[in-house]
């Protein structure tokens, strides 16, 4: 895709969001990474705020509740595990495209942050995408549920939720899942546990940086708009009604990722 001087960054970035063919969407999100610096910000406009995401029309979605268990050691359920990673990261490219679209007057780190992040999340989507290729599959192939988007649509109205809801509380979570998933993976062993094993390491290793990310925003915006962020952010989670995280939690990531020893104290003690 060509490098388009001029055009304004946030205006690519909606872009982008409303693509909804899986390998477009990566391919404009990579493009737009690569010409930023060429990118007039314009942090000032107020984009369209009711826009959905773009989707392919499968997977199909389903309740959470209907999303059917399988067990990684079939190559079917191995193939379903990989699928729902997989749907959860091209959510993810969604998720940073929408964070620099859609919240104006912020810092020009901010965008650019959000935009590493999305940019990550596509490669991350298509080393899951070549890995179900690899078995026989494609994405679409396994139902899927809204869950993670559902938390970023309550946030849409305000930068502090969302940094509070969605990197700190939804993408934390999967610091904690990862290594769990790998641990049933190895018990595995074969060579495409083995695989896709070493992808979910790259995965988890970027991801600690994408919830850093979220940290120091949701920690600078209480700041400049005079919060406590422990209060606010126990209000958002019932406001909200956003998931509790479950042990067991992957406490060097999360410390990595900017959690404070309070917030890792508050987590040990809940469990």
């Amino acid at each position: 895709m060509p490098r388009i001087v001029g055009m304004e960054l946030r205006q690519r970035a909606l872009d982008a969001f409303c693509e909804p063919d899986p390998q477009r969407k990566v391919q404009a999100t990579h493009a737009l990474w690569e010409a930023r610096s060429s990118l007039a910000l314009q942090s000032q406009a107020q984009l369209d705020r009711q826009v959905a995401p773009g989707r392919p029309a499968l997977p199909r979605m389903v309740n959470p509740q209907q999303v059917p268990r399988r067990s990684p050691f079939t190559a079917l359920g191995h193939a379903a595990l990989m699928h729902s990673i997989a749907h959860i990261e091209f959510n993810a490219i969604n998720l940073a495209l929408d964070a620099v679209w859609r919240f104006s007057q912020m810092p020009a780190d901010f965008y650019q942050d959000w935009l590493r992040v999305a940019d990550e999340e596509a490669r991350h989507f298509s080393m899951l995408q070549d890995h179900l290729h690899t078995l026989g599959y494609t994405y679409g192939d396994f139902p899927a549920h809204e869950g993670l988007w559902t938390l970023c649509e309550a946030t849409r109205h305000s930068v502090t939720s969302r940094m509070a809801l969605v990197p700190r509380t939804l993408e934390a979570r999967g610091l904690d899942a990862t290594p769990v998933i790998q641990e049933k993976l190895l018990k595995v062993g074969n060579a495409q546990a083995l695989a896709a094993i070493a992808i979910l390491d790259v995965i988890l290793a970027e991801e600690v940086g994408h919830v850093a990310i979220g940290n120091r925003w949701y920690h600078w915006l209480c700041k400049r708009d005079g919060l406590d962020p422990r209060a606010f952010y126990a209000q958002e989670v019932a406001t909200h009604r956003a998931p509790a995280p479950k042990p067991p939690f992957n406490l060097g990531a999360r410390r990595r990722a900017g959690f404070t020893e309070v917030e890792i104290q508050a987590l040990t003690v809940r469990s």
